[in-house]
C-alpha cells in the first residue's frame, strides 16, 4: 500500500522496518555486521567498510543537534511554515544522522545550539487535505 504524497512509503523495502519500529515507538537503524557502524540512510553495502550483512538494530533514541535551520517559506501546501528541521546525530555512531522536524521548539525563538542533546519522540505524522497519516519520530531538545 501506497500512502499518499508526502507521507513516507512505510513497505518501501530499505526501510520499512524503521517505519514498523516508529509504529511501536522504538528507534531502530541498520547496523553493520563487519564493522559495527550504523548504515543511514540504507545501502546495500556498508559505506565504510563495504560489508553487505547488515541487522537492524534498537537505538537509545538520544542523539546532538548536529544542524537546524527555521523554515519560513512555503514550499508545499502540507508544510505549514514556520517550522524547525534539523539533522540530529545519534549517540549510537554520531555519523548516523536522521533528518528530522523538530518539535516542542519555538521556531521563531529557538534557542538552539550546536552539540545540544535531543531525545526522540514519536507522534503522528499528518498534513492538511491529506488522508492518512504515519507515526513517525521526531526530535525534541532535553530540558535540564
Amino acid at each position: 500500500m501506497t500512502l499518499p504524497f508526502p507521507l513516507p512509503d512505510t513497505e518501501w523495502a530499505p526501510v520499512a522496518p524503521f517505519w514498523a519500529a516508529a509504529a511501536d515507538g522504538r528507534l531502530s537503524l541498520p547496523r553493520c555486521d563487519a564493522c559495527g557502524r550504523l548504515v543511514w540512510y540504507p545501502a546495500d553495502a556498508c559505506r565504510r567498510c563495504g560489508g553487505e550483512a547488515q541487522t537492524w538494530v534498537d537505538l537509545s533514541g538520544r542523539g546532538t543537534l548536529f544542524s537546524w535551520v527555521v523554515v519560513h517559506q512555503q514550499f508545499l501546501p502540507q508544510y505549514e511554515p514556520p517550522y524547525v528541521t534539523a539533522l540530529v546525530a545519534v549517540d549510537e555512531d554520531p555519523a548516523a544522522r536522521l533528518a528530522t522536524r523538530l518539535v516542542e521548539v519555538d521556531p521563531l525563538a529557538p534557542g538552539l545550539v550546536i552539540d545540544q542533546p535531543v531525545e526522540v519522540t514519536f507522534g503522528p505524522l499528518h498534513f492538511p487535505g491529506v488522508d492518512g497519516e504515519v507515526t513517525a519520530p521526531f526530535w525534541r531538545p532535553i530540558s535540564g
